[in-house]
C-alpha cells in the first residue's frame, strides 16, 4: 500500500530560483555598504576643520571673529569745518547829513564802484541857490560901505593935520570903518555857511568801495531821520562770519588760512582769519571767527557758505568713523586686551578728515582697535581678533 505525504507551506526551490535570490541578497548588501561609506565620508568632512579655524585657547566656545586695526600715528593736517554767512568786512551806512529836501537825482546803482567823495544822490537846492545870490549881493554892498568908510577916514586924517578935524572925529570915523569891514566878514561867513549847507545836500561816499544797497529814489523827501540811504562795502572787501563751537574756537588764532565755498558755487576762495570775536553766544554755545576775503562777484553779502580752516599739522592716530562710538559719556572705542577680550577706551575725537577721525587723546596708536563691530560687542566679551589687511 502506497502513502503520499504532502507538507503544506513548503515547496522545493529549483536551482534557477536559488541563484536569483542570491543576486538580490548581494545587491542589498552592496547598497548598504555604499550608504555606510557615504555616511563616513560626510562625517569626516564635517569634523575635519583645520586647527587654524578652531577658537583660540581661552577665548571661549563660540567667540566671534572680529576685524581689528592698529592705527599707528600719522601726520595729519588739522582742519575744522564750519558754516556761516558772508558779509562786507567793513560796511558803511550812508544817510543824509544836512537838513535834507527832495531828491532830484540818484547817480549810482547797487553793484557800482565809487570813489571817496563821489556824489551818490543830489537834493533839489533852488532855495539855497537864491540864498547864496542874496548873500553875494550883501557882501558887495558891505564891501562898498567899508570902502566909503575908509575914504572918509582918509580925508578926516588929512584935515586933522591942518587942524580942521578933531581927534574925536578921527576916532569916530575909524570905528565906522572897522564896523563896515566887520559887516563884510559877517556876510562872507554867512555865504560860506550857505555854501557848506548846499554841499551837504549832496550825499557822498565816505570812502571808496562797492555799493551794496540803494534805498532812495528821485522825488523822495529825506531828512535827518530818513535812515540809511546807501550801504557801501569799503574797498569791496568781504568776509565770512564762521560759527564755531567752543572747543573748535579755542584752536583758532588770527592768521590761520581757510578755504570758503559759497552755497551754490563750485568755486572756493582763499582767506584767513583776521578777527576772533571775544563773546560766546549763551544759547548756541558758539563763537564767531571772521575770515577776510577779497572781492568776487560770487561772494554776496548775506549768503551762506562753508569753510575749511587749516589749524596746523600734528601726529595722531586716525581711525575710520565706524570704529568711533559715542554715548552719554562721550566718544569711545573698543580695544583688544591681552586676554582677547574687548575693553572700552574713552577717547577725544579731533577733526574729521578724508582719512577718518583724528584721535586727539585716549590712544597711543599701537593698540588693536575694533574696526566696525563695536556696536554689537560688550566690554569684557571674548573675541577672535582678525587683523585687517591694511594694518598688517
Amino acid at each position: 500500500m502506497n502513502y503520499e505525504t504532502t507538507i503544506s507551506g513548503y515547496e522545493t526551490m529549483t536551482p534557477l530560483e536559488d541563484e536569483t535570490a542570491a543576486r538580490k541578497r548581494r545587491a542589498i548588501w552592496i547598497a548598504a555598504l555604499a550608504i555606510l561609506v557615504a555616511v563616513l565620508v560626510g562625517y569626516t568632512l564635517y569634523s575635519g576643520t583645520s586647527a587654524s579655524d578652531a577658537p583660540a585657547a581661552g577665548t571661549g566656545k563660540g567667540a566671534p571673529t572680529v576685524t581689528v586695526i592698529i592705527p599707528g600715528r600719522q601726520l595729519v593736517q588739522g582742519s575744522v569745518s564750519a558754516t556761516g554767512t558772508l558779509a562786507a568786512r567793513r560796511e558803511m551806512p550812508v544817510g543824509a547829513v544836512g537838513e535834507g529836501g527832495m531828491i532830484s537825482r540818484v547817480w549810482v546803482e547797487p553793484g557800482s564802484w565809487v570813489q571817496a567823495g563821489q556824489v551818490l544822490a543830489s537834493v533839489e537846492r533852488s532855495v539855497q541857490v537864491q540864498q547864496t545870490s542874496q548873500l553875494v549881493a550883501q557882501i558887495a554892498a558891505s564891501e562898498a560901505d567899508a570902502r566909503l568908510a575908509q575914504n572918509d577916514l582918509d580925508r578926516a586924517q588929512a584935515l586933522a593935520g591942518r587942524g580942521f578935524v578933531s581927534k574925536a572925529e578921527i576916532d569916530r570915523k575909524t570905528a565906522q570903518r572897522d564896523a563896515a569891514r566887520a559887516r563884510v566878514r559877517v556876510v562872507q561867513a554867512q555865504l560860506g555857511e550857505n555854501r557848506a549847507r548846499i554841499g551837504r545836500l549832496d550825499i557822498r561816499a565816505p570812502a571808496s568801495g562797492l555799493v551794496l544797497a540803494r534805498n532812495v529814489e528821485p522825488g523822495q523827501v529825506i531828512g535827518a531821520g530818513s535812515g540809511v540811504l546807501f550801504r557801501i562795502a569799503k574797498g569791496g572787501e568781504m568776509e565770512m562770519k564762521a560759527q564755531l563751537g567752543e572747543a573748535d574756537l579755542a584752536r583758532m588764532s588770527v592768521g590761520l588760512s581757510a578755504v570758503v565755498t559759497p552755497v551754490g558755487s563750485g568755486k572756493a576762495f582763499e582767506g584767513q582769519i583776521w578777527q576772533i570775536l571775544p563773546v560766546i553766544d549763551p544759547q548756541s554755545r558758539q563763537g564767531t571767527a571772521r575770515i577776510a576775503l577779497g572781492y568776487d562777484a560770487a561772494l554776496r553779502p548775506g549768503g551762506f557758505a562753508s569753510v575749511d580752516i587749516k589749524s596746523g599739522t600734528a601726529e595722531a592716530p586716525v581711525l575710520p568713523e565706524s570704529a568711533v562710538l559715542s554715548d552719554s559719556r562721550g566718544n569711545y572705542v573698543y580695544v583688544v586686551g591681552g586676554d582677547k577680550k574687548v575693553v572700552r577706551r574713552d577717547v577725544k575725537a579731533g577733526a574729521v578728515t578724508d582719512k577718518g577721525v583724528t584721535i586727539a587723546a585716549g590712544l597711543q596708536g599701537n593698540e588693536q582697535v575694533v574696526e566696525s563691530a563695536g556696536g554689537f560687542l560688550n566690554p569684557g566679551e571674548a573675541i577672535i581678533p582678525k587683523l585687517a589687511k591694511s594694518s598688517k
